[in-house]
């Protein structure tokens, strides 16, 4: 394709001008986007809580809670169609889902199985429409009769109770006043939250913890609560505590009257003179009606105002209260009558919200790691496309031109999808600057492989062009495949890294053979070149004749004692496991003066009595980080743990990063993480075994586990923790190594076609050579890439950085050292040509047509 169509050539102008409109909503401010039209003024990248400042937290439904709700109504349906029977019973109880129930004569047996027949009728399930029977009956002996609540039921129980909390944690997070938050269901039992910006994070969790459910009942007077805890009460009383210090036991009747949903609005006041605090409160009309019947029958007793369970408030009932208003006095703070009354506005949770997993960032930390993410982006693309610049001068600069172009294709393709940019997503926007010009550098060497076999510049343009294209495909669709299973690993910021490598990687294939193409053509027919500019450098690299196989013994048994070593440490001393593997808390302070002492931190903490504390300080003397072993009392347990760590540092110490991952996540992510592994590992390779023989699969398995296993072996080495971004480090790694593995087996494939009995080793050395360029280009851009993201992409990201520098060097190696020679163990061509053979083996380095890539 000698030259663009007009065409085609306005398209691609339209598409850049496009992508222009559509990323610049992300360099205007909070005023001047709201001056854009509402469909452009929307079309942004979001920033993630780690780069702008914010929490996200995951909220699970406590199960037990739906257990005792579903038991609760169970035995009340129970005594209330026993009753209705006129059936007499005795001891009726419940205990998780189960209940018992003895029939006093046990002539009515059937009877009373017949009345409870209604309990058991199964139900319409949600799911695939089956049905669910909530509660199974059995009779036993001398009238006993047994009943259990299913599982189904209550999964169903929890099903509901997730899509009520949604709407109730929105509100409350509206109370606060935050406005730039979201929510939404994960899975079955968990809600996702993420609120941005300046975050008050502990009065977030408190407010979003609580049930808040309200209540009022009378006090049963027949007794005090002491009395009945000393004796036997009435089965149509309970005892409840109060909220005092120490609580003090009530009778209370067991019947609801008015509950938090006949609340129409509730305030907190606050009386400075007299030191107190209250809340008032108006009815709806039901409620009215219900309060005013309920007080002019009791004058003289006293109410029971129940907040979860507990007596809040036990007022005398001096007369009726007809208007359904009212003030209770409540021994709380000023700021926590205030949030109890933003509780009981948003309406009641049907079950507790227990935190099993926190990720706060303080807005400060948020900016410099945005700051110096953009550095590391800026030194990036300079050092990049200087090194493209030296070797192709003109072909440089168009590639140069391409990358900006690809940076602003990635940005419009972010913000259409509306994806978070997260810290690690903009690691892998730097990661892409390194990458993205390896299509540029396979397209250059194969016109200048063109160019050297006698084509003219033009053609050798077009065939360059067309012939790198498959090359360009199976080389990027590992990383594809990579990125795809990263992003359902479950974490928010290694989704934003996932999110932005694949865009990155399918913006720079498109980008290569529509904008870079335009732009080589466009210059070929205004400058009409008649052959390749003779200040390309790369033609340094094609006397090269390196007996990479001639060593490949030695490579093999080293990379192999290497392996074993790392499997023997990576067994006997294991990884250290960050909180998303092990559980518990990382936290990042930084001193409000002089620097931070972790000697100082450990003493103070250790004093918790919440387990083994390690502290050190980073590499800005005035913060630490400060890492909290798995508590092992449950979910509860971590963030208890947490809090103590906040009133203890609090005055000395800003809070500015906080990781808590409670034990059921860091179990769901570390199958997650093992399950993407493999899962990544096994579609990758079915890919190459598909589009090359099955000695290529096998050589890219070696060289892929020889990569995974050396990277272990330097997490052991160096005692770095292992997390998720570490899973993602390790997911890239292992697409980069493919990806470079791709490119030599793909010219070893022309190869033996082209020379059908040229021994192995002669061949392989012959592939490689030929695609030494495009190898040692494409490892530079992107180890100076990583170089960059390791100097200036600030503390959070360095180890993600250094692991990358470390896996791109090895990966490069494995290519050459690993993959290559195991195509000569598993025999891909049986048997070594004769010398003496009527075909003449070339040497590499005179073979027609020599590649250069």
């Amino acid at each position: 394709m000698h030259r663009f169509s007009r065409l085609k050539a306005v398209l691609i102008l339209v598409l850049v001008a496009v992508a222009a409109v559509i990323a610049a909503p992300n360099l205007l401010s909070n005023a001047q986007r709201s001056t854009l039209p509402a469909w452009l003024a929307g079309s942004r990248v979001v920033l993630g809580p780690d780069v702008q400042g914010g929490s996200h937290l995951l909220l699970q439904i406590e199960r037990a809670d739906i257990v005792k709700d579903r038991l609760e109504r169970t035995v009340a349906d129970v005594r209330g169609k026993l009753r209705e029977a006129n059936i007499r019973y005795t001891g009726l109880t419940g205990t998780d889902q189960d209940i018992t129930v003895k029939i006093t004569d046990v002539s009515q047996v059937d009877a009373a199985v017949h009345a409870l027949d209604p309990l058991t009728v199964a139900t319409k399930s949600g799911w695939f429409g089956g049905s669910v029977q909530n509660v199974s009956l059995q009779k036993g002996n001398d009238g006993q009769l047994s009943l259990r609540i299913s599982d189904n039921n209550i999964d169903e129980g929890t099903v509901a109770a997730q899509a009520q909390s949604l709407a109730v944690v929105e509100r409350r997070i509206a109370g606060l006043g935050i406005t730039d938050f979201s929510v939404r269901a994960d899975g079955n039992d968990r809600i996702d939250v993420k609120a941005l910006g300046s975050i008050d994070v502990e009065r977030l969790k408190n407010i979003l913890n609580e049930p808040a459910q309200l209540s009022v009942r009378l006090i049963d007077e027949t007794m005090s609560g002491q009395q009945a805890l000393a004796g036997r009460w009435p089965a149509t009383s309970e005892v409840l505590y109060s909220l005092d210090d120490p609580p003090v036991p009530y009778l209370v009747d067991r019947t609801d009257f008015v509950t938090g949903k006949n609340l129409a609005d509730v305030q907190a006041v606050a009386d400075a003179q007299a030191d107190a605090v209250a809340i008032t409160y108006k009815l709806d009309a039901e409620g009215t009606e219900q309060l005013a019947q309920k007080t002019r029958q009791n004058i003289g007793r006293h109410l029971a105002i129940l907040f979860d369970d507990q007596v809040m408030a036990a007022p005398l009932i001096n007369a009726p209260i007809l208007d359904g208003t009212g003030r209770v006095p409540v021994s709380f703070s000023e700021d926590g009558a205030r949030d109890l009354a933003l509780m009981l506005r948003s309406g009641a949770l049907p079950a507790t919200l227990t935190t099993v997993e926190e990720r706060t960032v303080s807005p400060a930390l948020g900016a410099e790691s945005k700051r110096a993410g953009l550095v590391a982006g800026f030194v990036a693309a300079i050092l990049v496309t200087g090194l493209m610049f030296a070797f192709y001068r003109k072909l440089g600069i168009i590639a140069g031109i391409s990358l900006v172009l690809n940076l602003l294709l990635i940005l419009a393709v972010l913000s259409v999808i509306g994806a978070t940019l997260t810290l690690p997503g903009l690691a892998g926007i730097v990661l892409i600057i390194g990458m993205a010009v390896d299509a540029n550098v396979l397209v250059y060497e194969r016109i200048r492989e063109e160019a050297k076999a006698g084509h003219s510049f033009a053609d050798a343009i077009d065939n360059g062009f067309s012939r790198a294209f498959l090359t360009i495909l199976d080389a990027n669709v590992t990383i594809v495949i990579a990125a795809v299973i990263l992003y359902y690993l479950g974490s928010d910021t290694v989704r934003g890294f996932a999110v932005t490598l694949a865009a990155g990687i399918l913006t720079t294939v498109f980008t290569t053979f529509t904008l870079t193409r335009w732009i080589v053509v466009t210059w070929l027919h205004r400058k009409h070149p008649r052959h390749l500019p003779r200040d390309v450098q790369t033609g340094i690299f094609d006397h090269a004749k390196i007996r990479f196989m001639g060593i490949r013994r030695y490579t093999f048994t080293v990379s192999a004692a290497l392996s074993i070593l790392a499997m023997i440490g990576f067994a006997t001393l294991g990884a250290n496991l960050g909180v998303d593997f092990a559980g518990g808390s990382l936290v990042e302070v930084k001193a409000k003066q002089g620097n931070a002492d972790p000697d100082d931190i450990r003493a103070r903490l250790g004093d918790l009595n919440i387990g083994d504390i390690e502290a050190r300080r980073l590499s800005d003397a005035s913060t630490a980080l400060v890492r909290i072993q798995s508590q092992g009392g449950g979910e509860n347990a971590e963030q208890s743990a947490m809090t103590l760590l906040r009133d203890e540092l609090a005055d000395d110490y800003e809070i500015r990063r906080v990781e808590v991952v409670g034990p059921a996540v860091s179990g769901e992510l570390t199958r997650a993480a093992t399950f993407g592994l493999l899962g990544s590992l096994a579609v990758i390779l079915f890919y190459i075994w598909l589009r090359f023989e099955w000695q290529f699969a096998v050589g890219a398995i070696i060289a892929t586990l020889h990569d995974i296993i050396l990277t272990l072996g330097l997490f052991v080495l160096t005692g770095m923790e292992f997390n998720l971004t570490s899973v993602a480090a390790i997911l890239t790694i292992v697409g980069y190594s493919l990806n470079d593995t791709v490119v030599v087996y793909d010219r070893m494939r022309e190869n033996l076609k082209r020379y059908r009995k040229m021994p192995m080793p002669i061949l392989i050395d012959a592939s490689i050579n030929q695609t030494l360029s495009r190898t040692v280009l494409t490892a530079a851009t992107t180890l100076l890439a990583l170089l960059a993201l390791c100097l200036f992409g600030g503390e959070v990201i360095r180890p993600f950085a250094f692991v990358m520098l470390f896996g791109v060097a090895i990966g490069t190696f494995s290519s050459i050292y690993i993959a290559a020679p195991v195509l000569i163990a598993f025999k891909l061509r049986p048997d070594a040509i004769d010398s003496d053979q009527h075909e003449k083996v070339a040497e590499p380095e005179t073979n027609p047509g020599n590649p250069a890539v």
